[in-house]
């Protein structure tokens, strides 16, 4: 059997949720952004990107659902809250991190459709 069952919707997840970094991440650098990390890890909690504009340092959700408020809605209080406390060691460890300034930002990714970039979205 195989193809199916809950470890192949796994699979076909990571893949869609691959792919919607990938796609996110190209939409930022069209827009201007330059990606300093990607898929960023920490014990604390994961970032999928971290973007670069200026001084400004951006800590980026992506989210694939089939409609902009889906997405939004689904990054959590508690998803949140991981995201800055790992976004709190990204800048530790950045060389004169008191100069960057700091947002926090979902991308929604769209069947059909460009990512649609929400700035500031928490």
């Amino acid at each position: 059997m195989s193809g199916s069952g809950p470890r192949a919707d796994r699979q076909t997840a990571l893949r869609r949720g691959r792919f919607s970094e990938y796609a996110a991440a190209l939409f930022l650098i069209l827009k201007g952004y330059r990606i300093a990390a990607f898929r960023y890890r920490t014990k604390l909690g994961e970032i999928d990107i971290i973007a670069r504009k200026g001084d400004l340092a951006i800590f980026v959700e992506v989210k694939a659902r089939r409609d902009e408020r889906g997405a939004v809605d689904a990054v959590s209080y508690a998803a949140q809250k991981r995201i800055r406390d790992a976004s709190d060691l990204w800048l530790a460890r950045q060389p004169a991190n008191h100069l960057l300034s700091q947002r926090y930002d979902i991308v929604a990714v769209l069947p059909g459709r460009l990512p649609r970039h929400f700035p500031n979205a928490f």
